[in-house]
């Protein structure tokens, strides 16, 4: 007698007389009530998709990483995907842990599905995961390098040294040079007291600059 078309076998596929107890894909034992979500994220819609066991050990893991997969790529294009998305691979993970828990498969009316590659190693998850990782070891490795490199500590002038002035536009960065190089563009006169300022034409040297870091110096045109 014709009962119309068989539902194609795969890893959405589903079996039109599961066994009470078994896998609804193969009607293998034992198996576990479970259901595995998806989401696709179309721009301004969104589809949530999920499949509801019970499933085998191996057919649970099929579609746990076919789906979670497909997840990891067709989820994020959304505003609100791009949350949703985070949320439902992370509800994967309890079916994925019980699933691991079962025994292998017996007893179906057809082989169990291969459950293939684990997530971590297929393309979309290399695709998404390898930048957010590469990210998770970018961020303390820039933090050790600014901890260790620190800012440079300023030279402290001495009254007759001579230097030039590299920050020009950007701030004072003074440099010490010979007083006959052609860089040198000012001379240390002296360190001010308080109460006291650098003569005419004379420029003011940051505090930092001078001792301890709180004097100004005055600097005086070489040419």
């Amino acid at each position: 007698m014709f009962t119309g078309p068989q539902q194609p076998y795969g890893a959405y596929g589903t079996h039109p007389q599961p066994g009470p107890f078994g896998c609804r894909l193969c009607g293998a034992w034992p198996a576990a009530p479970a259901i595995v979500r998806g989401h696709q994220g179309l721009v301004v819609m969104m589809r949530a998709l999920s499949r509801t066991g019970p499933f085998c050990r191996d057919c649970g893991l099929a579609t746990y990483r076919r789906m979670s997969s497909d997840t990891l790529w067709q989820g994020w294009w959304g505003p609100l995907s791009l949350f949703i998305t985070p949320v439902t691979l992370l509800t994967n993970l309890a079916p994925r842990a019980a699933f691991h828990k079962l025994a292998p498969p017996t007893g179906g009316f057809r082989p169990a599905l291969d459950p293939g590659k684990p997530l971590w190693r297929r393309t979309p998850a290399l695709l998404v995961l390898t930048p957010l990782a590469l990210l998770a070891l970018a961020i303390p490795a820039l933090l050790v390098l600014g901890l260790l490199s620190g800012d440079d500590e300023p030279t402290r002038l001495t009254v007759g040294q001579c230097v030039r002035d590299v920050g020009k536009g950007t701030g004072q960065k003074l440099l010490v040079e010979p007083c006959g190089a052609p860089d040198a563009e000012y001379r240390v006169t002296r360190h001010l007291e308080p109460g006291t300022t650098c003569a005419d034409g004379e420029l003011y040297a940051y505090p930092e600059y001078g001792p301890g870091g709180t004097t100004t110096s005055c600097l005086a045109p070489l040419r």
